[in-house]
């Protein structure tokens, strides 16, 4: 007989979360905090969303998020999680960029930033201030006609190499492109400029088992395989949800899931006017990745001036059409020292990702898909070579994850690696006001995407259902 993952469960909830991304796991927990009946539903067997990890022989752990995040991590965890988490969260001290442009190690913050500028690329003191002060000047409620690219050549034109060096590590971090508002940009690269990159240090796993154990303690009820398949809807405000072939009734849902699947399938596209499905289906997906990961045996080891993010191209100049090329030219090396994982066995891995689009994946016979990824390992081992010589003999395993990897996994759509783009913001937010009682908080809008993007993402939705559930407007419906 099938195993119930449900059972003991409630048949009433003041709050269900659909999905476990950081947004998800921070709203549920917030949620919880302040008092309410909080049911957690998870579709995989693991809690995390995106920011998640897996297991081989041989006690290899491979963090599938790759790390790197702002200062700004600190603060939300020891806030809205425990300062366990908080304090585990390390600085990266070399980022390493490589092309035929410059090569160049730094420490990612304004500091060092406007030391490479104005002297390594010859921009003056004025301009460089200008520039930073422009960036930090950004906010949500900015016009938003002007592109990134754009904002690049108010401050730098023509300067391609500068462009490069500004405008790689964000798209690795949020899937940023040149064509996308201004704003996508400024907001983030900010919060890096603060004091630099972060990762968590112990391994996404440790991340997630605390997550796992403050939930716990909060109250939340924590389900996995537990499948939502309808948000229901009655008389413009939501009634709960089918889970699992179970109806559970709850007087607010709030959906990590992707923003277009929330409306346009599980909660469905009658529930909403005209206008709001039109919008919904305008929007656009975020791109996908490809990841390599590649584990050295127990006696190897990486120098640790090789970098802890390297970004490496053999491209001759910054194109977003040459990031997502199934012809890979970029590559963002992330490196996992021993010390990454203290409470683990000392061993070094290494992870290769490159942005990849969906439709370059999908259709693929599955010969052509294994010799697709086949290829993809080989072309990595030969970059990577360049910085870790004769790492085909240090190798202990090796393996490659695509888009079809992640949207199996994870169910993102189109195996998205960041959400929407700028316009998923938009309809996100407004949810609410198309269906009472039904929130959504997740990777949109690029600004909202990443670790900490999600999680603050998360704290605002809580609040937001807070205010709800606290109010006299909201009876359970039936």
């Amino acid at each position: 007989m099938p195993r119930d993952f449900l059972k003991g469960a409630s048949g009433e909830y003041d709050v269900i979360v659909i999905g476990s991304g950081l947004a998800g796991l921070t709203s549920a927990n917030a949620l919880a905090r302040s008092g309410h009946r909080v049911l957690l539903l998870e579709q995989h067997y693991k809690l995390g969303g995106m920011a998640t990890w897996f297991k081989r022989p041989g006690g290899h752990i491979f963090d599938v998020s790759l790390h790197g995040f702002p200062i700004g991590m600190v603060k939300s965890c020891r806030r809205y999680w425990t300062r366990e988490i908080a304090d585990s969260i390390v600085q990266l001290k070399h980022v390493r960029f490589d092309n035929p442009m410059f090569s160049l190690t730094t420490l990612y913050n304004r500091e060092d930033f406007t030391r490479l500028l104005t002297g390594q690329f010859g921009v003056s003191q004025e301009r460089v201030e200008a520039f930073f002060e422009a960036a930090r000047g950004m906010n949500f409620y900015d016009e938003q006609q002007q592109t990134v690219g754009e904002f690049f050549e108010k401050f730098f034109p023509g300067r391609g190499d500068i462009v490069r060096l500004l405008m790689e590590p964000i798209t690795y971090a949020n899937g940023s492109t040149l064509e996308d508002p201004a704003i996508t940009y400024g907001i983030v690269f900010s919060n890096f400029m603060s004091k630099g990159v972060f990762t968590f240090q112990g391994g996404t796993d440790r991340l997630i088992q605390l997550m796992h154990e403050d939930l716990i303690r909060s109250g939340v009820d924590v389900r996995i395989r537990a499948d939502v398949e309808q948000i229901h809807v009655e008389r413009g405000r939501v009634a709960g949800v089918t889970v699992n072939g179970r109806f559970i009734k709850a007087r607010a849902v709030v959906s990590n899931a992707n923003i277009k699947t929330t409306i346009l399938k599980l909660a469905g596209r009658e529930n909403f006017t005209p206008e709001y499905v039109a919008e919904t289906e305008s929007i656009r997906l975020n791109n996908s990745s490809t990841q390599v990961y590649m584990a050295l045996k127990p006696d190897e080891r990486v120098d640790e001036s090789t970098g802890d993010l390297l970004f490496s191209s053999t491209a001759p100049s910054f194109q977003t059409d040459l990031l997502l090329s199934r012809d890979i030219t970029s590559r963002t090396f992330s490196f996992y020292y021993p010390r990454t994982r203290p409470e683990g066995k000392p061993r070094c891995l290494i992870v290769s990702s490159t942005n990849a689009q969906y439709e370059d994946w999908i259709n693929l016979s599955d010969e052509d898909y294994q010799a697709s990824k086949d290829d993809l390992i080989e072309t990595t081992l030969e970059s990577l070579d360049r910085y870790v010589p004769g790492v085909r003999k240090k190798l202990d395993h090796v393996e490659a994850a695509t888009p079809r990897t992640f949207r199996h996994y994870t169910r993102h759509a189109q195996g998205s690696s960041f959400g929407t783009k700028f316009e998923g913001l938009a309809v996100s937010r407004s949810l609410p006001a198309q269906v009472q009682g039904l929130f959504h908080a997740g990777s949109v809008g690029i600004i909202m995407s990443g670790w900490l993007g999600a999680i603050n993402y998360g704290v605002i939705v809580a609040n937001e259902v807070d205010a709800l559930l606290l109010s006299k407007s909201t009876t359970p419906v039936g």
